[in-house]
């Protein structure tokens, strides 16, 4: 069973989901005028607050919501996915990764904005976004199908079970195996009923209290990142230079991957950074549409932050102290346990546990966030009445992947992930007039306001 998901994985992320994540987001680039660059001062003024109406329908602030989504996105992806990536493909896959995040931003503006525009109602007629919704209430009843197999797909893919299982891998690594203290299969169960423990006290106190604590851990968990990472630099300064070149030389030569193929290295990074900052595949639009925001170009360049912040800032800094240390010439560690080296290598005694507290707070925090985007999809499927049944689901597969291979693990949210890209790339792509008529519109009269 566990190689017919590696198999379908690897599959439909060759040359399906190229076209379709890459090309389609690039479309969205060019379409909007170059959008993600003209505006980001725009944006960056919106995350501050400076238009926030508490009055408007909607249960979050977009700030919140924003934070919501980085704490779904800034994690494990880019501590084990930078780490998977340059492992399987070398540095030249974070060139892709970079590319992939510019037209993300793209696909995010595009996607949020109509998570807005077309929000929906569930049973208990509470408004809800996401792109179940956006298909229903944007493209009609007759393209339903779509919005149901972006739900099937939602509530498979988006339990946090590769967090399980990394978090499970640094905690035995640090602290349980130097001291003797790791029992294996026990260790790991002990630790995944822990986290399941944990995740519930959050969870299930539904979205408010999931955006509260999000936004609270994010910049704590991103600024204590940062740090860490820019003192690692700041040791081997003078190989950045070097290592930037690396990245861009090898992206287009392959020399790192088996054979020198340059297509399996762009695939290689195309794929991680859509398990890194999610763009086209449906999940921020559903936490975007919970934001209280009536103007929906606005909550659209809120969103395109998200892969800036995750994949060009946050990717690029793990990256760094990968190369710049060299563990990936010299281990055969795979997933976090490569970035561990590189940070114990360049911070011997406490890079560790730095890490491992970044992690901890990565990890968690989406957990949590994760929970909210699987039950909005089983919400859709089921009724809201049957919609908390799935929080006891979600709880249990923690313990799961806190006991699974991480690459059956990988392979299975990756599968599902793709899925879940088919109908939001569809959707967006099809509604993109209506995004580009609002957008004209919204600068038109802030202009006119003298707000922008």
């Amino acid at each position: 069973m566990g190689q017919y998901i590696v198999d379908f994985s690897n599959w439909i992320w060759d040359t399906p989901m190229l076209v379709l994540l890459m090309g389609g987001g690039l479309l969205l680039f060019l379409y909007s005028g170059f959008l993600p660059f003209r505006h980001l001062g725009h944006a960056i003024k919106l995350v501050r607050g400076k238009f926030d109406d508490e009055n408007m329908p909607g249960q979050i602030s977009s700030t919140q919501a924003l934070s919501a989504a980085i704490a779904a996105t800034v994690g494990l992806g880019n501590i084990s996915g930078v780490a998977i990536a340059i492992n399987m493909g070398g540095p030249g896959a974070i060139f892709w990764m970079w590319m992939s995040a510019f037209v993300g931003m793209a696909t995010k503006y595009f996607s949020c904005t109509l998570a807005i525009m077309f929000r929906g109602k569930d049973t208990n007629g509470e408004v809800q976004g996401g792109p179940m919704y956006v298909i229903e209430e944007g493209m009609g009843k007759k393209w339903k199908p779509l919005s149901i197999l972006f739900s099937v797909a939602g509530v498979l893919g988006l339990l946090s079970i590769f967090q399980a299982n990394q978090l499970t891998a640094v905690f035995r690594s640090v602290m349980l195996a130097p001291n003797g203290l790791d029992n294996g299969e026990t260790t790991k169960w002990i630790l995944g009923i822990s986290m399941m423990l944990i995740v519930a006290i959050v969870i299930l106190g539904g979205i408010k209290r999931i955006a509260l604590v999000a936004s609270k851990l994010v910049p704590f968990m991103v600024a204590l990142y940062f740090i860490t990472v820019i003192i690692i630099m700041i040791q081997y300064i003078g190989a950045v230079p070097e290592m930037l070149k690396l990245i861009v030389m090898d992206a287009f030569t392959g020399d790192s991957v088996m054979g020198g193929a340059v297509g399996a290295v762009i695939i290689i990074g195309a794929r991680r950074a859509a398990f890194s900052n999610e763009a086209g595949i449906g999940t921020a639009p559903m936490v975007h549409g919970a934001s209280k925001n009536n103007e929906p170009v606005r909550e659209g360049l809120i969103a395109m932050l998200g892969p800036f912040i995750d994949t060009i800032v946050v990717c690029t800094l793990t990256a760094l102290v990968i190369l710049l240390t060299g563990v990936w010439e010299t281990t055969e560690n795979d997933g976090v346990r490569l970035t561990l080296s590189a940070f114990e290598m360049a911070l011997p005694g406490f890079g560790k546990y730095l890490l491992m507290l970044a992690v901890l707070v990565f990890a968690l925090s989406t957990m949590f966030t994760y929970s909210y985007y699987g039950h909005k999809c089983f919400n859709y499927l089921f009724g809201a009445k049957h919609a908390n049944y799935y929080n006891y689901f979600y709880l249990l597969t923690i313990v799961a992947g806190a006991v699974a291979s991480l690459e059956v693990v990988v392979s299975f949210i990756d599968g599902m992930y793709a899925v879940m890209a088919i109908p939001t790339m569809i959707s967006t792509i099809y509604l993109a007039p209506k995004v580009k008529a609002a957008t004209i519109d919204y600068f038109k009269r802030m202009k006119a306001e003298n707000k922008y």
